[in-house]
């Protein structure tokens, strides 16, 4: 089984890149991808056998959640290009260190969260104006889901650490496994047990103690150099301050995205049952282009993290131009295929005409703009590979959360329609990958080989 493993990892110092940043990307949508699919699953069996009061229930949470899980998984994302630095350095221990720490900082960082999300999820959900009618499912979700957020954030830290080594297949073999399974409890709590949301919430717990334990036992068992020892265990303060300098930036451009459509989803909220039903079929939907832009930016990040431990600065560049081509056409691909198929796949998780119809717009208006998200994706992992993690933070900070919360403030209020809710996304991402880019190029004419 190890052999079977270290096979599938990937050499990023050496070779030609275009066919093994694909090699690498693949997977990590795949793994998006299925992980969505049966968070979809959620939201399709509630909406078929419950109704879609509690499917608006499970959907209003699906901003909140984003909050959650994307500050963390930033933070991970900072223990991959750790990791990474030091494996293109060929320093085992500090790989040793990094790996044991990224594991101790997302169980407590989980635990502490799930403090948070629990004492606050009642004032947060009135804050966001979940109506009164899906009010106590909407909580009674929350709070079940919340309390899986140790085991959910242990599997994205694993994740990562099995990326920085260019492995992007296991993780993707263990979600599957628990994913199978996650789908299989939502049919037997609801259909079987009669439960609502709660049963579906219980579902995805399980699944995710599942896949992180599956991903700690291979780590346990592994011989190569991201081994888990028990005895290893402790609070590394340089690690942690490096994988906070550069993965509490990437967790806070990942808030500011869920921040911001937190903001909107309580202005999708005030416009009732069926446009939060039909938002959140639509978002199970869209979010699979997402997949595949946000699997090239990361492997634009792991192989820039590597190559620039190497010192191999002309690489880096390599890596990034072909990370932004290729991503482009993926994207292309995809979107014109969910524009195809968009009524199909809403009829999925509702087969009510109207919930189908606003779904659609939410779909023509982001997915026709996907391509404007590459961009923003790829620079910013470029950035964050090179250990610039602050700029893109502050970049999407203004244009990503400023401009989708002045929108909701200023222009929502004249034109309360949920075409006017959706006319944020686009204009907030081309404003963002516009400043982005010049700070790219800037960033990128100061950086010399002796200077990294």
């Amino acid at each position: 089984m190890e052999r079977i493993r270290q096979s599938r990892e990937i050499d990023m110092l050496h070779g030609s890149l275009g066919d093994k940043i694909i090699r690498f990307a693949l997977p990590v949508a795949a793994t998006g991808i299925l992980q969505q699919l049966f968070n979809a699953a959620d939201i399709a069996v509630i909406g078929r056998f419950v109704g879609k009061e509690a499917m608006a229930a499970v959907g209003s949470n699906n901003s909140l959640i984003g909050l959650m899980v994307t500050m963390f998984s930033g933070i991970a994302m900072g223990a991959n290009v750790v990791i990474a630095r030091s494996t293109g350095q060929g320093t085992r221990e500090g790989i040793q260190k990094a790996v044991h720490t990224s594991i101790l900082i997302a169980f407590v960082g989980g635990l502490i969260m799930t403090l948070i999300g629990e004492l606050l999820a009642r004032p947060i959900l009135h804050w966001m104006g979940v109506p009164q009618e899906i009010f106590g499912e909407a909580l009674r979700y929350i709070r079940i889901y919340f309390s899986g957020l140790p085991v959910i954030f242990l599997y994205n830290f694993e994740s990562a650490i099995f990326r920085s080594q260019g492995d992007t297949r296991t993780p993707l073999i263990c979600l599957t496994i628990s994913g199978v399974l996650n789908v299989v409890m939502n049919v037997f709590f609801v259909v079987i047990l009669h439960m609502t949301v709660d049963g579906v919430a219980l579902a995805t717990v399980l699944a995710n103690i599942i896949s992180s334990g599956l991903l700690l036992v291979m780590l346990l068992r592994s011989h190569s150099a991201i081994r888990v020892q028990w005895s290893g265990f402790s609070f590394q303060p340089r690690v942690i301050s490096s994988i906070l300098r550069i993965g509490a930036p990437a967790g806070l451009q990942g808030m500011v995205f869920s921040l911001s459509n937190l903001c909107i989803q309580s202005a999708i909220n005030s416009l009732g049952a069926d446009v939060i039903a039909a938002s959140a079929a639509a978002f199970n939907v869209e979010i699979f282009a997402y997949f595949v832009i946000n699997s090239f930016g990361q492997a634009c990040t792991t192989f820039v993290g590597q190559n620039r431990g190497a010192g191999n600065l002309e690489r880096c560049r390599q890596a990034t131009r072909i990370s932004m081509v290729q991503d482009l056409v993926f994207t292309a691909v995809i979107s014109g295929v969910i524009l195809l198929s968009g009524h199909a796949l809403l009829r999925i998780f509702n087969t009510d005409p109207e919930v189908v119809r606003i779904g659609y717009i939410r779909i023509l208006i982001l997915i026709s703009a996907e391509l404007v998200n590459v961009v923003i994706e790829i620079l910013s992992g470029a950035m964050r590979g090179h250990g610039q993690s602050l700029i893109p933070a502050i970049v999407s900070l203004v244009g990503i959360c400023g401009v989708r919360i002045l929108w909701v403030y200023t222009v929502f209020p004249f034109s309360r329609t949920f075409t006017t809710i959706m006319a944020a996304y686009p204009l907030s991402w081309a404003i963002t990958a516009l400043v982005l880019a010049v700070s790219y190029f800037m960033v990128m004419r100061k950086m010399t080989p002796e200077n990294i």
